[in-house]
């Protein structure tokens, strides 16, 4: 029996990897996150510190080391590209698919993990945050695991040592979640798994672990999350961890951060976006799962419900909003989808899988509707026109792909295929999104041919800036720190009249501005339009010859 779950887990994390691992280091960096957390890692390797971040040459303290630290590892080992940046995103949503699948097994059986972690492999956003180079896979994975372990340390089955392991193993989990994202995993998994026992402790079957294991495991997750903090504070003063915890931890979800802001029903569509295609399941499962916990043996469904809700509505009333914080609930979801549909195999819920997979092409038919809008009105910076065809291949392929899924959910004996058959469709539009759209949307990203030009001319000690264009963290990535901001003009005479050449990447029209201060102070300015012509965001001044005139 204990093979039924390690089987579930092997299949699910090959899945995964299959999902994410190919096309991993297709195009550059994505400004601006990626390019700064690749910048974080890099600086590793060029100051040889390892306690104290650094971003353009500056300490940096806005996220904890944990995914810095893997990053740089793997980017000594591989080169500093997208695809070693990318690579922890990557293993921890491959570790992730493997934890659900098993974890799913062992309670509800091996073709319910299986369907679990292919579900969440296949979603949306699962694909897209398991290939960018961020924390949020590494926190969403650290979350996932402790929620999964402390599922298991309160489960009234099993012996005492084993949910006492179980607890200890979860605490672990929080830990690496703390290195990777700060408090927010401790708190989370704290709200999802109190609110589940709550809800356990009134039907009246709960367990708790020992005393002694709560004691080893607050010395565990404190050993292994407290050197950093205190080396850091070592270094640089407690203040540094101030601004770490209390306002880019505590601040974002208390005041609005780097105008990152959204109204109240913000996640709404995010979910419905992020966990497409299996969302047209969701209402069903959602139905399927309140009847089940109901049930004295329910604990999977509630345990399931609580870690869909507490999170949604926790991020709901944060103030600070990105989409990508709701990504740690995606594995309820699966969960609660591959419960579902082992409903529908059993012969349940029969009218509601026709009708929940029959959304499926309406909602492709939308999307492509709306992508021939935009390719007639412009609205996007993309050659829509040269990605129709391939767009109309993708489209053809999901719709077919969503068709033969209404079909084996309305044959009782195919019933049990149509996670699969919609599980390779999905597959194949993560696949398309890495490999062909990606390198398709590369005159989105201005800034690398731009540096590639500075790289090519510049000299050791000529100075190179930004001013007002997004893309200053990807201009120092592709270049080398420091790149000044020249905000103002003030900055941007200072910055050009010492003397020495300088290079500063600026939008077209202000470029034609700045370089006629440059000239009228005597010095020599030339423009250059280094980003793609389809795409013209910015463009490149360079300023050489006498110093100023005074």
């Amino acid at each position: 029996m204990r093979s039924v779950p390690a089987r579930a887990a092997l299949l699910g994390a090959l899945f995964a990897a299959l999902v994410t691992l190919p096309g991993l280091g297709i195009g550059t960096l994505w400004d601006n996150s990626e390019t700064a957390y690749g910048e974080v890692a890099r600086e590793i390797l060029l100051t040889h510190d390892w306690v104290v971040m650094h971003l353009n040459g500056q300490p940096w303290f806005v996220q904890p080391p944990l995914y810095f630290w893997i990053a740089a590892a793997l980017a000594k080992a591989f080169g500093v590209t997208a695809f070693a940046l990318r690579l922890p995103s990557a293993l921890a949503t491959i570790a992730m698919g493997g934890a659900v699948g098993y974890a799913t097994a062992r309670i509800a059986g091996g073709r319910a993990g299986m369907v679990a972690a292919i579900v969440l492999s296949t979603s949306l956003m699962q694909a897209i945050v398991g290939r960018l180079a961020i924390m949020d896979a590494l926190l969403d994975f650290a979350i996932a695991a402790a929620v999964l372990w402390w599922y298991r340390a309160f489960e009234p089955s099993g012996s005492v040592h084993r949910r006492d392991t179980a607890f200890v193993c979860g605490a672990l989990a929080l830990a690496v979640g703390t290195l990777a994202k700060g408090p927010v995993a401790p708190v989370i998994a704290v709200l999802v798994i109190g609110a589940w026992a709550w809800w356990e402790r009134r039907a009246g079957r709960i367990a708790a672990p020992s005393l002694r294991a709560a004691i080893v495991a607050l010395i565990a997750y404190v050993a292994v999350t407290l050197p950093w903090f205190v080396a850091l504070g070592a270094r640089v003063g407690p203040g540094a961890i101030g601004e770490l915890i209390g306002h880019y931890t505590v601040g974002r979800y208390t005041g609005v951060i780097e105008n990152q802001r959204g109204p109240f029903w913000y996640y709404v569509p995010v979910v419905i976006l992020g966990f497409f295609p299996w969302i047209a399941f969701v209402p069903a499962a959602l139905a399927a799962a309140l009847r089940e916990a109901r049930r004295p043996d329910g604990a999977f469904a509630r345990f399931a419900l609580a870690w869909t809700i507490v999170p949604f509505v926790f991020f709901s009333f944060a103030s600070t909003k990105l989409p990508n914080y709701v990504a740690l609930m995606l594995p309820a979801l699966a969960i609660l989808v591959a419960l579902w549909f082992e409903r529908v195999r059993a012969g349940a819920d029969h009218r509601a899988a026709l009708v929940s997979a029959a959304t499926i092409p309406v909602f492709i038919g939308c999307v492509g509707v709306a992508m021939a809008i935009f390719s007639h009105t412009n609205k996007l910076d993309v050659d829509l026109p040269a990605l129709m065809p391939p767009l109309l291949f993708l489209g053809v392929a999901m719709l077919i792909g969503s068709l033969l899924t209404v079909t084996a959910v309305a044959r009782p004996s195919t019933a049990a295929w149509s996670p699969y058959v919609l599980a390779v469709t999905s597959g194949a539009l993560v696949l398309f999104i890495a490999i062909v759209a990606e390198p398709i949307a590369e005159p989105l990203k201005p800034i690398p041919p731009i540096a590639r030009t500075i790289d090519v001319q510049r000299r050791a000690r000529d100075i190179v800036g930004v001013h007002g264009v997004s893309g200053g963290n990807a201009l120092v990535f592709y270049t080398a720190p420091p790149v000044l901001d020249v905000a103002r003009n003030a900055d941007f005479v200072a910055a050009i009249c010492p003397g020495g050449a300088a290079w500063v990447v600026a939008s077209p029209v202000e470029a034609e501005r700045l370089a006629t201060i440059a000239r009228a102070r005597g010095r020599t300015a030339e423009i250059t339009d280094a980003a793609p012509p389809a795409h013209p965001k910015a463009a490149l001044i360079h300023v050489y010859g006498a110093p100023c005139r005074t």
